[in-house]
């Protein structure tokens, strides 16, 4: 069983930064992809970023590209969010998740492990 442990959440300025961690607690770790969701109050859980683990390639939701960076490092089984040019619209708790087997890693059915999640605000 995979523990995911996400870390890193906090309060920031409009237009400050954060980076989010992920951390795998797992004796053997087997992944396909990892990727960060948000979920905001009465909303539904949206997908932020996609990395797949061995090859590294990134995908990015519209709505976070050129701000967000999703990155890994293999050697600690973690996986990076690293957001710029935080706005308003950004505030939500922050989920990682882990997709075991080759194939679509977009929304949140795809996924087969899941962290508690990491609240990040943004207020001035």
């Amino acid at each position: 069983q995979v523990q995911l442990v996400e870390s890193g959440g906090g309060l920031v300025q409009p237009g400050g930064s954060l980076r989010l961690s992920c951390a795998a607690s797992v004796r053997t770790f087997s992944a396909y992809a990892m990727g960060w969701f948000r979920q905001g109050p009465g909303k539904e859980r949206q997908w932020v970023a996609t990395i797949t683990w061995r090859r590294g390639t990134t995908y990015y939701a519209d709505s976070v590209k050129d701000r967000f960076t999703i990155s890994r490092d293999n050697t600690k089984n973690t996986v990076y969010l690293q957001m710029n040019s935080l706005r308003p619209e950004d505030p939500a708790v922050y989920y990682c998740a882990l997709r075991v087997l080759a194939g679509r890693a977009a929304v949140a059915a795809d996924f087969d492990s899941w962290g508690q999640g990491t609240q990040v605000t943004v207020s001035s």
